[in-house]
This record gives C-alpha cells, sequence and structure tokens, in this order.
C-alpha cells in the first residue's frame, strides 16, 4: 500500500499555509519539493565536510570528495548507465543540452545537415539547436503532433533521413505529459547513423529509466524535478562520443596540464567539470536518488496514474473546461483552459484557495501555438499529491467560475 500520508510528512513545506489555507501544491512539473533526507543531506555537507573536492589532502577535502564521486556512482545506477565516466555533473539539463549543442555540435554538423525535434520541446530543447544552426549552416525541422498531444503517426519515419546528424526528443513533455517512444526514435536514427539527445527531465521522476537499454547517445535531466536541490543536472553520454568531444569550458579541474603554451585536458568526467561544482547539490541530488528508490518508481507511477486519472474524470464532468493533452499513457500532467477565464486568473484564484498550479507557456509557446491559445493553466502531480488535493483542485474552479462566469 502507498501510504501517502505518511509520505507527506517528510516534506516539510507541505504542512505550511497559504492565504490561511493548507498548501495544495500541484506545481511539480516545475518543480518537487524537498523532503528531509535531501535537506539533511546538504546540511550535513554544509556543517561537516564542507571544503573543496578533488586535489586537496586534508580530510575534509577527501571526505567532501568521497560524498560527491559517490553521488555520481548513485547517479549512474540509477539510469543504468555502464561507466561513471559517461555521468557529467551540469546545473541541470538546459546546461547539458548546450553543452552537447556547443561541444558535439559545432564540430560534427556542417551546412545542410540536419537536427530533428518536436512540436513539442521545451524551450531548452529548442534555442540551443537553432543557435546551432545558426553558427553551422544546419537545419532545424520539427516533427510535428496532432490533436492529442502526441507524435503525428509516420512522421518521424518520414523526416529521419540521409542528411539527419541529430535528434534531440523529450522523453515526456512537460505541457501535455505525453510520453513519447524514445526507443523506436533511438533506433530509426541510429539506422541513418544520426545521434539522439533525449531530454528526461519530466521522466526521471514518474518512470524507471535505463540509458543501456534506450541506446541513447545522450541523455539529460535536472535534479530539482527529482526532488533535488536546484543548480544540479546531469549529462549521460556515451564515452566514445564524450572522449571525441571538445571541453564546454575551460578552468580549473579540466585540465591535466597547463602551460602558456598548450593546455591538456583531463580525463572523463572531469573534462566537462571546468571549476568548483555544485558539491552540496550533487550530495543533495544521491541523497533524492536514494529517497525515491526507496519508495519506489513502480509504486509512486501507479499513485500518479490514480491522481491523473481522478483529476481528468473530474475535468472531462466540468462544462467549459477543456483539456490539451490528451494522448493515452501520459504521466500526471494536467493542462487546461477554461472558456471565457484567461488561464493566469485562473492562476490567481486558485491561489487565494490554497492551490498551486501553473499557468502561462510553460516554456513551450511551440504547443500554444499549435493549440491556438495563448496559454494553460496545468496541474501536475507528485508521489506527494492526494485525492483529496485533486477534489480541493476542482473545488477552487468552481470558486473561478462563480467569480467569471455567473
Amino acid at each position: 500500500m502507498f501510504e501517502v500520508e505518511a509520505l507527506r510528512r517528510q516534506f516539510p513545506i507541505l504542512q505550511r499555509q497559504v492565504h490561511g489555507r493548507p498548501l495544495v501544491y500541484l506545481d511539480s512539473a516545475a518543480t518537487t519539493q524537498k523532503p528531509l533526507a535531501v535537506i539533511e543531506a546538504e546540511r550535513h555537507y554544509y556543517e561537516t565536510l564542507n571544503a573543496n573536492i578533488h586535489r586537496g589532502v586534508h580530510a575534509l577535502s577527501q571526505e567532501a570528495t568521497d560524498a560527491f564521486e559517490g553521488a555520481r556512482d548513485k547517479v549512474r545506477a540509477f539510469i543504468g548507465a555502464a561507466r561513471r565516466e559517461e555521468i557529467i555533473f551540469t546545473r541541470g539539463a538546459t546546461e547539458a543540452i548546450n553543452l552537447v549543442a556547443h561541444s558535439w555540435g559545432r564540430q560534427s554538423l556542417a551546412p545542410g545537415d540536419e537536427i530533428l525535434i518536436s512540436e513539442m520541446e521545451h524551450h531548452a530543447n529548442i534555442v540551443p539547436w537553432q543557435l546551432l544552426c545558426e553558427a553551422t549552416g544546419a537545419i532545424l525541422k520539427v516533427i510535428p503532433i496532432d490533436a492529442r498531444g502526441a507524435l503525428v503517426p509516420g512522421a518521424v519515419d518520414a523526416m529521419i533521413g540521409p542528411r539527419t546528424r541529430l535528434v534531440g526528443i523529450t522523453q515526456v513533455s512537460n505541457a501535455l505529459g505525453t510520453v513519447n517512444p524514445v526507443a523506436d526514435i533511438v533506433r530509426q536514427a541510429h539506422r541513418v547513423g544520426a545521434v539522439v539527445l533525449v531530454d528526461g527531465a519530466q521522466a526521471v521522476a514518474h518512470q524507471p529509466v535505463d540509458v543501456v537499454a534506450l541506446d541513447c547517445d545522450f541523455y539529460v535531466f535536472s535534479g530539482h524535478k527529482l526532488y533535488g536541490p536546484t543548480g544540479i543536472g546531469v549529462l549521460y553520454g556515451k564515452q566514445a562520443l564524450l572522449e571525441r568531444m571538445p571541453p564546454y569550458q575551460g578552468g580549473g579541474d579540466m585540465i591535466a596540464q597547463v602551460t602558456f603554451e598548450k593546455t591538456t585536458y583531463n580525463s572523463l568526467p572531469y573534462k566537462f567539470e571546468a571549476g568548483t561544482p555544485h558539491i552540496a547539490g550533487a550530495i543533495g541530488l544521491g541523497a533524492a536518488i536514494d529517497f525515491l528508490q526507496h519508495i519506489g518508481l513502480d509504486a509512486v507511477a501507479r499513485h500518479e496514474d490514480r491522481l491523473l486519472a481522478h483529476a481528468t474524470q473530474q475535468a472531462e464532468a466540468f462544462e467549459g473546461l477543456t483539456c490539451v493533452g490528451t494522448a493515452p499513457g501520459k504521466v500526471g500532467v494536467l493542462s487546461f483552459v477554461m472558456k471565457g477565464v484567461h488561464p493566469h486568473d485562473i492562476g490567481t484564484i486558485l491561489d487565494r484557495e490554497g492551490v498551486a498550479i501553473r499557468t502561462g507557456h510553460h516554456c513551450a509557446m511551440p504547443v500554444m501555438d499549435r493549440y491556438q491559445v495563448p496559454a494553460t493553466a496545468r496541474a501536475s502531480f507528485a508521489m506527494y499529491n492526494t485525492i483529496g488535493e485533486v477534489d480541493a483542485l476542482f473545488r477552487a474552479l468552481r470558486r473561478v467560475e462563480e467569480l467569471f462566469l455567473k
């Protein structure tokens, strides 16, 4: 049995009130709340281990290094990577994508080469490729989505071709909740010699990930969407690709030898980790992975599926409310619009009722353009949400209806 009430006690922020009402936090697609285990892991680092890592011979430095590198090992096991050298710590998924665009892309693309992304991508998986195309003369092509928010059937087959060099695809859409057939896309891309970057920022907290089974070339995610700290993320890359890529940034720790005539670079993964990293963040991410694995991703997924099913049933019965993104098998995101009410007004009234949702374009403006709406309201669910909180959402939406439509 998934004991959600006991689980909620591990998240201190869920005990607070907003505008005199119990907080109902339904914005986990933007960032998840943090359990005590993560908060305490960071606190423990600053209270007992605080020192810079690597190179130091004193006890604090060595202990901090062990904790930091231990977190790398946890990430490797969590996503099923074969080697710890393939795990690069970054500031987040955004920086990880930019790293690949600069380091792999600028040496690999020529005018007329094609980069393929989908219409449902987050801006972080659009803008770096646009910048890369401007720099190299490559062409950005976009896989369309259908009315449900799924990739148009047959479009991937039709668009991957001999000029395709890279496919950048989200595993789970942050704006729609759509789960993409990533393994199939990887197989199709590899047939023409293209590499694949998977944006897993919205996937890793909801379903098991095995990068070896997926056979993707790059995989990125952010810690703060995985119950971990902000400012820490991960790039997984196949070792053979990472070995051929030049450094993304220069500075301390990414070097082997520096003279004014020539610099030689450190081995993986340190070649891509210039400067002092977010040590506490990496340790906190490791604690978040431990926490999530203790609960079990399968149990989390079943619980979130129940929440989404309950929310979808109520949404479909709510006159004037239209769901945006109805692909089968989606994860816990309910995006919607209400006839006659701007999403920002919905969000404002819900906030006064203690219900926190996200409103706007969700860093996915092309999705809004596809559905011809300026914005949506988005409720997103996590392991700590309850059926009662879903009901609270719809009671608050009735309040919106009373204020604007009656």
